[in-house]
């Protein structure tokens, strides 16, 4: 009887790890690998490009990055793209979603003087992609404002919804014939909290009790109304998709008691609800809860209005579903106390508004970034949150992947294990109901990682920076990525034979 009980363990067990690797992707899911503009493109100053706030950052202040380097040349793919689409193509990728360069375009900013050299490269690339029948999935701003446009106070100044407005217009004249799907903004909460209310991205502006809620505002702004020009006078005739992508790591309460779940509230939408709600919930405007902290806080402090300004109702009503699509970013997870873990923090600013802490249990496998663990389901989690608070709509992750040091080399096993354990996520993601239409890996190659320059590396070709002709190699994960990709299936079994990578033309 013990022998008939271990037996039929056995072969449950191996019944349920059959239905694991069987379970699959739809056929018309769209994998690819993501990048931007600044990070990968190098030539900063050819061609009648403009300064952006990264270049005026970095040569004014080298310092501020951790060695010291720049985006000068970082992959050079100004002059290295049809490489990068030979690297798409082994790979098979269905789609690549990359940024376009505002001031490579409108050098001073402003729409009166566009850059033919400009239009001429983005044309080249996106042409090569669709001769191979990949989907170019382009991303209008990835943190690379004109520096003419930051002069006038950047995201601080309301007329920037004017700007990106006539930015957008001249996008989707020229690229918007071949192109279907556009991402007006990248991480909102990057540029707006790091950017403007903190020192940890350009322009470092560290105006901590109003940078970011100004900023987040005319964002939103700026994000309606390029939305709903294109959906008015280009969607009838081009039939593409317009969104917008915010970084949504998850986070969860520490413990099951009210004051921690109320904390990971507090702690979700100060960190990317302050964007997401108000396009994608139907009451539209900021988040309830958040705005009333930040309310409460700001008379504590003496001020005569809140500090995070409020929307009229024109505003909400032309921000309040200006999105075909959410595109969402995510990498790891924090686990939310209203207690614990907390820090010293400037006061006033968003980190003293949210007044919680957060920590990463000791068992969650660690990358070469600080901030980057690799969570359980957290894809999962994310999404789920997501769909039951704003009604399912289409999603994308356009964003997730893991960070090595140089030294790793091309034998990136925790990368291997951070993305297999993705797609189990975006697999449950898919039998929940979860509207998931694709998936964007962080990166396609190595990248100038902002404030970290070539530290951390992200990519699933290794880049080799010492070499005049940025040499681009696939690391491991880059083949069990492809593997996934034509499999459409996670087989934990898989090895590649080689790091050789060739072209499967049968894809």
């Amino acid at each position: 009887m013990k022998l008939l009980v271990v037996l039929s363990l056995v072969i449950v067990a191996i019944q349920g790890a059959n239905v694991r690797h069987q379970r699959q992707f739809p056929d018309d899911f769209l994998f690819g690998a993501a990048t931007a503009a600044y990070q990968i493109e190098g030539a900063w100053n050819e061609d009648g490009k403009g300064e952006n706030i990264w270049d005026h950052m970095i040569h004014t202040n080298p310092n501020v990055i951790r060695d010291v380097t720049n985006g000068d040349v970082a992959a050079d793919s100004y002059h290295n793209y049809k490489r990068d689409v030979e690297m798409m193509r082994e790979l098979g990728l269905d789609a690549y979603r990359f940024s376009l360069s505002w001031p490579r375009i409108l050098p001073t900013g402003m729409a009166n003087e566009v850059n033919p050299a400009g239009i001429a490269f983005y044309n080249n690339y996106i042409d090569e992609m669709l001769k191979y029948n990949i989907t170019p999935m382009v991303t209008l701003y990835h943190w690379d404002l004109p520096q003419k446009l930051q002069d006038l106070g950047g995201f601080a100044n309301p007329l920037i919804s004017d700007w990106f407005e006539d930015y957008a217009r001249v996008v989707f004249e020229n690229f918007g014939d071949r192109v279907k799907m556009f991402i007006t903004f990248n991480e909102p909460r990057e540029i707006c909290y790091q950017g403007y209310g903190g020192d940890l991205k350009a322009p470092i502006l560290n105006s901590t009790a109003m940078g970011t809620y100004l900023c987040g505002k005319h964002l939103l702004i700026a994000h309606a109304k390029a939305y709903h020009m294109y959906n008015k006078e280009f969607k009838p005739t081009q039939g593409g998709q317009c969104g917008i992508t915010i970084s949504v790591n998850w986070f969860g309460p520490a413990t099951d008691s009210a004051e921690d779940q109320m904390a990971a509230e507090i702690k979700r939408q100060g960190e990317w609800g302050i964007y997401a709600h108000p396009i994608f919930s139907s009451e539209g405007g900021f988040p309830k809860e958040f705005s009333e902290r930040v309310a409460e806080k700001s008379a504590q402090q003496g001020y005569r209005r809140s500090r995070l300004p409020e929307f009229t109702e024109e505003e909400k009503t032309l921000v309040k579903g200006a999105s075909d699509f959410f595109g969402v970013n995510h990498y790891t997870a924090r686990l939310v106390s209203a207690t614990l873990y907390k820090e010293a923090v400037p006061v006033p600013s968003l980190l003293d508004d949210m007044d919680v802490g957060h920590n990463a249990p000791d068992d969650w496998a660690t990358s070469a970034s600080s901030w980057l663990v690799l969570a359980p389901n957290s894809i999962f989690n994310a999404l789920k949150h997501l769909k039951e608070r704003y009604n399912n709509p289409n999603f994308y992750v356009t964003e997730n992947g893991w960070s090595t040091y140089y030294e790793t080399g091309l034998m990136d096993d925790g990368r291997v294990t951070y993305y297999r354990a993705s797609m189990e996520s975006l697999l449950n993601c898919l039998d929940d109901g979860i509207n998931l239409k694709g998936y964007m890996a962080w990166s396609l190659m190595d990248n100038f990682e902002w404030m970290q320059g070539y530290v951390e590396r992200f990519g699933l070709y290794q880049v080799d920076f010492s070499d005049p002709a940025r040499t681009r190699t696939p690391r491991k994960s880059a083949f069990v990525y492809k593997h996934i990709i034509k499999h459409r299936a996670v087989d934990y079994e898989y090895e590649p034979e080689s790091l050789v990578m060739t072209i499967d033309e049968g894809h």
